[in-house]
């Protein structure tokens, strides 16, 4: 899958380069530019990793203009653990921030969608609709019933999230059968407010670009938000069902995913 603009192309890292490469455009976002930290961020080397890099997929837009030595040429990535392989290993990132009970539940083939991030340079455009037309064929390819996984506010001043997070909770928060949890221990202390005190466009404005894009194609999202001080980050947790979605929703899906 290519795009004629900016020579980039989409497809499933194949080596552990690539997946170095990912790690290197990661801590080039979460780090150096969002001011993340923790265990898994190596000064050194550049780049940020975890344990569940061993058997996740990684999803790649690529910059075939830019050398493959520089580590560089990875300017987009997403990801990628199916239910069927998390069982067989160390399970989802998720959990360790959610009660994911009620999806593990269901038995139903799931991904969990995490890391995802793009190049400053390279956000807009055709990049974002490269890496969800490659998303679609691999949700189609695996027969994959159930998206899910963190999504972030930048920053962990929970204050100044009240009006978004309320929103959230009244006009999104899933169904019970798909309603995830923040742990307890982890939980963001926030103040909901009455739904009749909610300015929606205001808190609209207020949201990532991605849980906008998501809430649009019909997701949902989990009780609850997580406080994640390595990452400098307030996390909510996306579910979106592919099979609920209406014929609308999925018309917009399928268009959007299609674009070049």
């Amino acid at each position: 899958m290519t795009s004629k603009n900016r020579n980039l192309k989409v497809r499933l890292a194949d080596s552990e380069h690539d997946v170095l490469a990912a790690q290197r455009l990661r801590y080039n976002v979460f780090v150096r530019e969002l001011g993340a930290g923790g265990p898994g961020v190596n000064h050194q080397l550049e780049t940020e990793s975890d344990s569940f890099d061993a058997w996740s997929e990684h999803l790649l837009l690529i910059d075939t203009g830019i050398p493959e030595d520089t580590l560089d040429y990875v300017v987009g990535v997403y990801r990628l653990l199916r239910s069927e392989v998390a069982s067989r290993k160390g399970g989802f990132y998720s959990s360790t921030e959610f009660d994911l009970s009620p999806l593990l539940a269901l038995g139903r083939p799931q991904v969990e969608l995490g890391r995802t991030c793009v190049h400053a340079d390279y956000r807009g455009g055709a990049s974002m609709y490269l890496l969800w037309n490659g998303l679609a064929n691999y949700v189609l390819k695996h027969e994959i019933e159930i998206m899910f996984g963190t999504a972030s506010f930048i920053g962990t001043a929970v204050r100044e999230l009240t009006l978004p997070l309320s929103y959230l909770h009244h006009c999104h928060l899933a169904p019970p059968e798909l309603r995830v949890m923040v742990h307890a221990e982890h939980a963001a202390s926030v103040e909901i407010l009455p739904r009749t005190k909610i300015d929606k466009r205001k808190a609209t404005r207020q949201l990532p670009s991605l849980i906008r894009a998501y809430l649009r194609l019909g997701g949902f999202i989990g009780s609850g938000a997580y406080v994640d001080r390595d990452f400098n980050t307030v996390d909510v947790c996306l579910v979106m069902d592919t099979v609920r979605m209406n014929a609308q929703r999925r018309d917009y899906y399928e268009r959007s995913w299609s674009k070049d």
